[in-house]
């Protein structure tokens, strides 16, 4: 009898523990973004929050698809970047917490330095206007553009005031940019496409920006979950000192926790 009360007992902390549990999707782009959010699911599931991972390979799509409710967070995607997506197109989404920091790079097959571009040399860099304008302002701080005053971070070619070098300027998805650099004499690429694409980031690009601020990747919510107790549960685990070592050990300073 004993054993069948402990028994009965046990299934009922088992089901209660069970109807605690919460489960929520969070999308990510492929890379560092999915791996940390390996790592975050590791950490939150003690804490009683399930996470799902679903993999995206833009990044117009996590939006649209929190936006939907098709997911519940997502984690890809720098502030400058969603104030633009909810200029353009009314999403009602917002920032939760800080997460990593991508140092973005400009690779070259063909020339070792900024210095070794030629005259008219062509450089790609990202189609939309937030990581587009972040790769002008890379040149620009290297010397090779100047941009006309007051461009902001959404700089586009032609807010391009000085270009000695007659750069052109190849507008291409951002998750295309490293298929580009044979065509192309240099390419100014996120990280986590870099990555992905088997290039080290701390090493590899011919130019690298500083730990710029604005440029600090975040986690997104539907504005009304921002405080919800899963998203608080979420950003603790993401928070964490397991998070951070396992970026610190992983990515060995070219993905940066931002926290």
């Amino acid at each position: 009898m004993k054993n069948i009360l402990f028994a009965a007992a046990f299934a009922a902390l088992s089901a209660a523990g069970t109807a605690h549990a919460e489960t929520i999707k969070v999308g990510v782009t492929p890379g560092p973004h999915a791996q940390i959010m390996e790592k975050v699911r590791e950490v939150a599931a003690p804490k009683g929050l399930e996470i799902e991972i679903l993999e995206f390979s833009d990044y117009v799509v996590p939006n649209q698809a929190l936006a939907d409710g098709e997911l519940n967070a997502n984690s890809f995607q720098h502030k400058p970047y969603l104030d633009n997506q909810v200029a353009d197109r009314g999403f009602d989404i917002v920032s939760v917490a800080y997460t990593v920091n991508f140092p973005m790079g400009v690779y070259s097959r063909k020339a070792k330095s900024l210095d070794e571009l030629p005259e008219g040399a062509t450089v790609a860099i990202p189609n939309d206007p937030t990581n587009g304008g972040r790769a002008l302002l890379i040149l620009a701080d290297k010397g090779l553009i100047k941009l006309k005053e007051g461009a902001g971070l959404k700089a586009g070619p032609a807010d391009v005031a000085e270009n000695p070098k007659n750069l052109t300027f190849a507008e291409l998805d951002a998750a295309q940019l490293p298929r580009s650099l044979d065509d192309v004499d240099a390419a100014v690429i996120n990280t986590n496409y870099a990555l992905e694409a088997g290039f080290d980031p701390a090493t590899d690009p011919i130019a690298r920006e500083g730990e710029k601020a604005p440029y600090i990747n975040i986690l997104a919510v539907n504005s009304k979950d921002k405080d919800a107790a899963w998203t608080k549960t979420l950003v603790e685990a993401y928070h964490s000192e397991a998070v951070k070592a396992f970026i610190d050990e992983t990515f060995k300073g070219s993905v940066i926790p931002a926290w």
